[in-house]
């Protein structure tokens, strides 16, 4: 039975999902989802430019300025900002304890696939070049940015560049068809996600004749070895539940450390919503999880 904190999150999304269904309706359906708490009084916002990658720069008081947090946001690869994320970034970043650096990635239609990658890649190089290495630099997403956290690390990874210390990943999207039973199974529990909605953004993103099984889109058909300890939160509402799940069983089988919690009752990025109290514990476990990996 959904808890009474569930059910008011759901009567919101539903009261205030778009009757049109447009690429800017659906972007401040995002937006205004993800700004319902607004960001703390001791956030300070910086705007700078990482790796030639416009983002916002985030710290609070005891901010350990040797530690850096590159926060993905989501949205389907289309959809979000570092803007509307400041508020959820700002929490992350509270709890990992260093200072936040949300990039403002390119979006498709507009840029698509491999734009908005090519920006994270930047981004994280810079910062190599700026710490020394990337020792004391962990990621996050969640969503497609979780996507995005994975398809960069795979794209370092083969370089032969140093990698991040740690990695978080908020309901990733791991598999950008949405192959997994889950996504008819759990159709009708899921509020946010859908095989259609999916597609939609998929086409968007990749374009008509786009790879599916490209592994910068599709991190599940990357090469999954050598990559730095993840953390995976997704809960069990979600259409991309099974999806999720077949991830981290083939990064565990190639011997990536990769820690799975599976959150009851929990929708897509739940970690989004404070009006539930298993989203501020979820980001205490992701504070204390990059925390303790990084050097």
């Amino acid at each position: 039975m959904a808890s009474a904190e569930i059910e008011e999150v759901l009567r919101y999304l539903d009261q205030h999902r778009p009757t049109e269904r447009t690429l800017e309706t659906v972007r401040a359906y995002l937006d205004a989802m993800v700004t319902m708490a607004p960001p703390a009084g001791d956030v300070k916002v910086e705007h700078v430019s990482v790796g030639g990658v416009p983002a916002e720069r985030l710290t609070l008081p005891g901010s350990d300025a040797s530690r850096t947090l590159v926060y993905l946001h989501g949205g389907g690869y289309c959809l979000g900002s570092a803007k509307a994320y400041r508020a959820f970034a700002a929490r992350v970043g509270r709890a990992f304890g260093g200072v936040t650096i949300v990039p403002d990635y390119r979006l498709a239609p507009e840029n698509p696939f491999p734009a908005g990658l090519h920006d994270c890649i930047a981004v994280t190089r810079a910062l190599s070049k700026e710490h020394g290495g990337l020792g004391s630099v962990v990621l996050a997403g969640d969503s497609a940015g979780g996507g995005l956290a994975l398809a960069t690390l795979v794209s370092l990874r083969d370089e032969g560049h140093p990698l991040p210390a740690a990695v978080a990943l908020l309901s990733p999207w791991v598999d950008i068809e949405g192959t997994g039973e889950s996504m008819t199974t759990r159709a009708a529990q899921d509020p946010i996600v859908s095989r259609d909605g999916m597609t939609k953004f998929a086409l968007m993103y990749l374009g008509e004749t786009g790879d599916r099984k490209n592994p910068l889109a599709a991190p599940t058909y990357a090469k999954l070895e050598a990559l730095p300890p993840l953390l995976v939160q997704v809960g069990t509402r979600e259409v991309q539940l099974d999806d999720v799940a077949a991830f981290v069983e083939k990064a565990r089988a190639v011997g990536t450390h990769v820690e799975l919690e599976i959150w009851e009752e929990m929708l897509h990025v739940f970690q989004l919503f404070p009006r539930l109290p298993d989203a501020a514990r979820a980001i205490d476990r992701v504070g204390a999880f990059l925390r303790a990996k990084v050097s």
